[in-house]
């Protein structure tokens, strides 16, 4: 029997080293290092995950090049995140905080596609736990298998005998290999398993979705090897107080990284939701001061979003300054722009910024909007319902232009906005009169003040 050996691993990011050690020396965490078994190298000879093949060196020039064929998902929303379906042979991770629904949407997927066989495996609830899960989402007709196992050795023996072209595997920190003695949840099991179905899945051209956690400060558990060894990392957001969930794509080999899809979560399972505008904007029966409204784009999608403000008197000597869902570093920028080069005292007072929805946005075209906000709570005077902003603001205090501002009018122009503020350098590349809306061109922040205010 060959001799064991122990390793200490980093639970953060996944560096090995032969003793323990108080700061990680790659991602400087402390108190990350614990001890796990490893096998012999003799050992590692005997996996077989899928059949082999061979390859050999080949002249750039006589590779042929042709589309990946994806298949449908069965979810718009989904398919967009993922580049345009589901690509052959790819490995999905998908995570989320605990009980934000990341089963649910996956045994939608499982359900929802019918002409290709899928293999659901669960590590963490039995087959009459996703069966009542099946009844409630009411997708029982379907050509899915139901997997209550561990060992992944086991698990490849029932996909040999299955060849689903989908696995979804929820998840990947409840399973365990042979090769690896150490304990599930380890960092050497996390990766040893998923490296195991990364070669399943190029070999065999599977679709694999795994399933991961997430640790408390909002990344994925396990090594960051990880999120590396994957085509797609798929990000499940979303507040436990609000029905709304946000599937956003942080890596995609396939396709863009900058697509998001909005569900909404009923008793019934995840809905897809076509037009994220319409739920982002508030209904109001009379003006409010403080409100704004922005275009922005996420990937190659239109979203007009409320931004809202509260300028106070501050009470406790110090002003506070606090934003949710926008960068607070561009907040205290945008503050000194209008205190700086626009006359505005804002120093000595409370500046509360909230983006409504629960979306986080890194979009500089919500800048304009924002200051509007800003400014409409410190005058408590309300903007025009119908009216939007597509600018981004300068350190100089002027308004600069924004890509895509075509799909941004006709955007706010769909839903029925009647002015919309732009920069004037948008100009040069963009023809207004195609549009109904009223189109404002500015150069300044003073310009939007005397035009909204007086």
């Amino acid at each position: 029997m060959a001799k064991v050996k122990t390793t200490f691993f980093c639970q953060n990011c996944g560096a090995q080293s032969a003793k323990w050690i108080g700061k990680c020396p790659s991602c400087q965490q402390w108190n990350t290092y614990a001890e796990e078994v490893v096998e012999a190298p003799s050992h590692k000879t005997n996996r077989q995950t899928g059949k082999t093949r061979t390859s050999k060196p080949r002249l750039i020039a006589e590779i042929q090049y042709k589309e990946e064929k994806r298949f449908d998902s069965g979810s718009l929303e989904l398919n967009r995140v993922l580049g345009g379906g589901i690509v052959p042979g790819a490995l999905i991770l998908v995570g989320g905080e605990p009980g934000i629904g990341k089963s649910t949407l996956m045994l939608q997927l499982a359900l929802n596609i019918k002409s290709k066989r899928t293999l659901y495996i669960s590590g963490e609830e039995s087959e009459i736990q996703i069966k009542m899960r099946a009844e409630r989402l009411g997708l029982l007709h379907s050509e899915c298998y139901i997997l209550t196992e561990t060992q992944t050795q086991n698990i490849f023996h029932h996909i040999h005998e299955l060849q689903p072209a989908i696995l979804v595997i929820d998840s990947i920190q409840t399973l365990t290999t042979q090769h690896i003695e150490s304990s599930a949840g380890s960092v050497s099991q996390i990766r040893e398993c998923a490296s195991e179905f990364q070669k399943y899945a190029k070999e065999s051209g599977t679709s694999v979705f795994l399933i991961g956690h997430i640790t408390k400060e909002g990344s994925l558990a396990g090594p960051k090897l990880l999120e590396h060894m994957v085509d797609t990392v798929l990000q499940f957001e979303g507040d436990h107080n609000h029905i709304y969930r946000i599937l956003r794509s942080n890596k995609n080999r396939f396709g863009s990284t900058s697509e998001i899809a909005i569900f909404e979560m009923q008793s019934t399972g995840l809905r897809e939701v076509s037009n994220p505008s319409e739920i982002l904007l508030s209904s109001r029966d009379e003006p409010l001061s403080g409100i704004s409204v922005s275009a922005t784009i996420e990937g190659i999608r239109p979203i007009l979003i409320e931004s809202q403000a509260l300028i106070s008197t501050a009470a406790y000597g110090t002003p506070q300054r606090s934003s949710t869902g926008f960068d607070a570093r561009r907040l205290n920028m945008l503050l000194a722009v209008l205190e700086k080069r626009c006359g505005f005292r804002l120093s000595t007072k409370d500046v509360f910024l909230n983006i409504t929805g629960g979306i986080r946005v890194d979009d500089p075209a919500i800048d304009l909007g924002v200051i509007c906000a800003i400014l409409s709570s410190n005058e408590d005077i309300a903007i025009e319902d119908k009216t939007c902003f597509a600018a981004e603001v300068g350190l100089t205090g002027e308004i600069r232009p924004v890509t895509k501002i075509e799909q941004r009018i006709s955007e706010a122009e769909k839903l029925g906005f009647t002015d919309i503020f732009i920069s004037k350098y948008n100009l040069k590349s963009t023809d207004t009169s195609q549009f109904n809306i009223k189109v404002h061109t500015v150069t300044k922040v003073e310009q939007v003040f005397s035009i909204l205010f007086g």
